[in-house]
């Protein structure tokens, strides 16, 4: 009886200790298939603003160098030197960013040796063939005597003919070999191919460098550009080869330049032209980076107008002709969206009017409209 209900006891632990097993594997897998939360799409955001609307309109350009290149070397080696140069406290120092270079400058030299002793090679080629021509020469010169007056034959003739034929190919290949190797010996000299400022020096002597290592980047900003984006209805103020100004905050005065680029096509994502003026610059106060304001147009402001981001305009999802946009429901870093159709007036600069369908203070996205759709839930960054 005793043994029996010792079984028994037995037989309920090992069940109930299965049940938890299972339970406690059910559990494990049910937390397993418990989805994960997707991280809400980042967005910016902006109020709607009210502005007073006239015929002018002002534009952010961005201050570019008239041209800028990437100096790759052509010879392949170990750098051997980079320019040295005195700072201010009259210190030597290695060529860096910052620093005025002229056309021609050697920035930095790859270790020579190799290439000369292949110039050297290819000189001693060319001495040997043409030592070989003048042998081949005399040569042809007595078997032409000994021709003419019937002591050699034909095929003697001919044979040393060719011979200094040969001689002569000879030395003209040698030349060529000469020419190549002074090139390459050339090509160990990284030079400045025209008057600038230095924006980036990627190497170091000691560094393996070849064609694909980018040593450094020079700007030309003796003349500078300005970019910026100008919608459709604005095109019809702005000319080729016609007189602008701009201004910049961090540099006084007006800058006066001509418009040299005209875009032949809208940008597909911002619906702008874009439009650039060049700008003389030969003071330097202009710098590559800057932001820049260009006014189009003229006349004082008449009324205001509530106008929102080029942006943050997108295509009406009820209506294939209309248009519509992103509004953000209450405060907060995390907020709901929903599609608002608007009616569209006329552009301010970067922005463009709204008449009806929102009003000022509202938030519209401006930024990552083509990562959400109505009602999703958005993270709104800075």
């Amino acid at each position: 009886m005793i043994e029996t209900r010792t079984r028994r006891l037995r037989t309920v632990a090992t069940f109930l200790l299965a049940i938890s097993l299972t339970g406690a594997t059910m559990m494990s897998a049910c937390r397993s298939n418990v989805a994960t939360p997707q991280p809400l799409t980042p967005v910016r955001t902006t109020e709607v603003q009210s502005i007073a609307a006239g015929t002018a309109n002002t534009y952010s350009a961005n201050i570019q160098p008239y041209q800028q290149v990437d100096l790759a070397f052509k010879s392949n080696g170990y750098l051997a030197s980079v320019r040295q140069v005195k700072d201010a406290t009259g210190r030597v120092r290695n060529i860096d960013q910052g620093d005025w270079v002229n056309k021609g400058t050697v920035l930095a030299t790859v270790d020579q040796s190799d290439y000369k002793e292949k110039l050297q090679q290819a000189n001693a080629q060319l001495a040997r063939a043409q030592a070989n021509y003048e042998r081949a020469k005399l040569s042809f010169d007595r078997m032409s005597v000994l021709y003419q007056n019937g002591a050699a034959t034909k095929p003697d003739y001919d044979n040393a003919n060719a011979q200094m034929l040969d001689g002569q190919a000879a030395i003209q290949s040698a030349n060529a070999s000469v020419a190549e190797a002074q090139i390459a010996l050339g090509y160990c000299e990284l030079r400045a191919p025209f008057d600038g400022w230095l924006v980036k020096r990627n190497v170091d002597v000691g560094q393996l460098v070849g064609p694909a290592t980018n040593g450094f980047t020079i700007a030309d900003v003796r003349s500078v550009k300005a970019g910026f984006g100008v919608p459709d209805t604005a095109m019809e103020h702005i000319r080729l080869g016609s007189s602008q100004t701009i201004t910049a905050d961090a540099a006084t005065g007006i800058f006066a330049g001509h418009v040299t680029s005209i875009s032949p096509s809208a940008d597909p994502k911002s619906r702008v032209y874009t439009v650039e003026v060049t700008l003389p610059n030969g003071d330097n106060r202009l710098k590559a980076g800057m932001i820049a304001s260009i006014t189009i147009g003229g006349g004082p402001p008449n009324t205001r107008v509530d106008v929102v981001p080029l942006t943050a305009v997108v295509r009406s999802p009820n209506n294939p002709n209309g248009f519509a946009v992103y509004v953000a429901e209450g405060p907060g870093d995390t907020v709901k969206v929903h599609t608002q159709d608007v009616t569209l007036g006329d552009t301010y600069g970067n922005n463009i009017a709204v008449l009806s369908g929102l009003n000022t203070k509202d938030r519209v996205v401006t930024s990552g409209t083509n990562l959400i759709k109505n009602g999703d839930q958005v993270r709104v960054i800075p």
